[in-house]
């Protein structure tokens, strides 16, 4: 994991023909080289969620190392379009590994100015079987099941939980306050409405709460 981005880089290996690929490339490349070297794997692919500079910051290097390019499709492994936070995100998927970008995460979705896509793209992922491992693109793993039940993002867009309609400012301009949550970078996640009836999922660092 990237000290400063918290960005996650992933390896991904089949045991019996040693073929591997990455995902993503934002963090320290140096333990993954290792495990090449060491499990004595014929990298093959570099799939990327999204093209955010902190999630392809070493593709040069996975380049040079292993002549593989950013791709955005690969055999074996299922490429779902999830679009909101970028519109060229994917979450992939392969034995029971949700590869989630930034999607996903625990406790937390990613931001973006059009909360319904986000929205919709986050429940599309929320179709896979509850025990399915989620690997973000940001900080700790976790699990479709429990972000079904725990996160507040999810659970307001499910009807588990109601909005909270708290008014704010966000950026100085008045807002309300639907969801709130905490986040990997720990300064929080916001839905918010604004006056003009869009919604959007922003930084807690924006949003000025009264209480």
């Amino acid at each position: 994991m990237h000290p400063e981005w918290l960005s996650n880089a992933y390896l991904v290996w089949d045991e019996g023909t040693r073929e591997a690929f990455f995902v993503d490339s934002g963090a320290p490349l140096d333990p993954l080289v290792a495990a090449v070297e060491r499990e004595g794997l014929d990298v093959r692919r570099l799939l990327t969620t999204h093209g955010h500079h902190d999630h392809v910051a070493g593709d040069a290097e996975l380049e040079r190392r292993y002549g593989v390019r950013p791709e955005r499709e690969a055999s074996g492994v299922d490429a779902i379009p999830t679009p909101g936070h970028s519109d060229d995100h994917l979450v992939f998927v392969v034995d029971g590994v949700c590869f989630s970008g930034d999607l996903l995460f625990r406790d937390a979705v990613g931001g973006g100015p059009d909360a319904a896509t986000i929205r919709d793209s986050v429940l599309r992922v929320l179709q896979l079987p509850d025990d399915t491992r989620v690997l973000p693109g940001h900080t700790d793993e976790t699990t479709i099941g429990r972000e079904r039940a725990e996160n507040p993002f999810v659970r307001y867009w499910t009807g588990a939980a109601d909005a909270l309609d708290e008014p704010v400012e966000v950026a100085g301009e008045r807002a309300t306050l639907i969801v709130w949550s905490p986040d990997y970078d720990g300064n929080g996640k916001a839905l918010v409405r604004l006056d003009d009836g869009r919604e959007a999922i922003v930084g807690g660092s924006r949003v000025t709460r009264s209480g």
